[in-house]
């Protein structure tokens, strides 16, 4: 019975020590990707890479560790569990805050917040929301678009609407019972971030009356970045290729992606609608595929940095988040 132990014991320690040595001998260099099961269209391209050899070619070993949001992905980031973050700017601002090395190598994709109404509403813009009732995720990215979207029409936020708090996971059931109604009770509007919202409207139980867009990020930590060399380049060339791969295959990434997000009454066409603001998934060729910063990128980080600061602080976005690691990227 002892031998049959330790032999047991040797056998594995055997297995692990090949499996080490065949990914050193390979020239793998291992990362921990914390990314959000439920979150499209980061969802489709974490897919992509767990069905393809993407990473491998690029000389990456991934162990993946999926989690609902971006500040639990934060609580692990700090406590040194993850090497890769795929995550919004408002977590990402947040993270950033810490001063614990954390920096953005590239633009991971947009995504949508929207402000959407019952299909037989009579509100049909976002100036008619005056006087009306708003149910927002407080504190999400959904309520700084919002809030955008109504002071850009002339309202005020805080005399000329009501806003409440209820959380994404409420919205479901509420959308569902008001189905037929031109609001749902006491509330007039909603506002969510996706994949809920294109869900909703796959369905035909919400009008979308305005659709924000968020930029979000890969973060990685600079003392990580240093001890592995060119592992951010890597990385960022491993998620074009990993577009490449999605742009050209869209129904088999929403089928993996559905398939372990396991979101109730989700379809090709809700992942479809939560993808339709990303340019990359809408290519007509690698050529047009973009995993860099412009402009407009870095005053929506901004701008998401700046919703939190009465929070977290003044962060300014570009001393974190730059274009360094995405030259060469093709």
């Amino acid at each position: 019975m002892k031998r049959k132990i330790v032999f047991g014991f040797v056998l594995v320690a055997v297995c692990l020590l090949f499996s080490v040595n065949t990914t050193m001998a390979e020239g793998l260099t291992k990362i921990r990707v914390g990314w959000q099961v439920p979150w499209a269209t980061q969802g489709q391209l974490v897919q992509v890479w767990k069905h393809t050899d993407i990473l491998r070619k690029n000389g990456l070993e991934a162990e993946f560790i999926g989690k609902t949001y971006g500040p639990v992905l934060n609580k692990i980031a700090l406590a040194d569990e993850i090497d890769v973050i795929l995550t919004a700017d408002q977590p990402a601002a947040a993270l950033f805050s810490k001063k614990k090395g954390w920096i953005g190598i590239g633009r991971l994709m947009y995504n949508r917040t929207s402000t959407y109404v019952p299909p037989s509403s009579p509100i049909k813009t976002i100036k008619d929301l005056k006087g009306k009732t708003i149910a927002i995720p407080i504190g999400a990215a959904a309520e700084r678009v919002t809030v955008q979207a109504l002071a850009r029409e002339g309202l005020d936020p805080k005399k000329d609407v009501k806003i409440i708090n209820l959380g994404i996971r409420q919205q479901g059931p509420l959308v569902l019972k008001g189905k037929n109604n031109p609001s749902w009770g006491n509330i007039d509007a909603l506002s969510g971030f996706d994949p809920s919202p294109a869900i909703f409207e796959a369905q035909g139980l919400v009008r979308p009356l305005d659709v924000g867009k968020v930029c979000s990020v890969v973060l990685m930590n600079e003392n990580f970045i240093e001890q592995n060399s060119e592992v951010a380049q890597k990385v960022m060339q491993a998620l074009l290729d990993a577009y490449d791969y999605y742009r050209q295959n869209i129904e088999q990434a929403n089928t993996w992606f559905m398939q372990e997000a396991g979101l109730k009454n989700a379809d090709q066409k809700a992942c479809n609608i939560a993808a339709s603001i990303e340019p990359n998934v809408q290519a007509k060729s690698r050529g047009d595929l973009r995993v860099s910063f412009i402009e407009e990128d870095f005053a929506i980080m901004q701008s998401a940095a700046d919703f939190l600061a009465p929070k977290v602080g003044k962060v300014d976005m570009r001393e974190y988040v730059s274009n360094k690691y995405v030259k060469g990227v093709k």
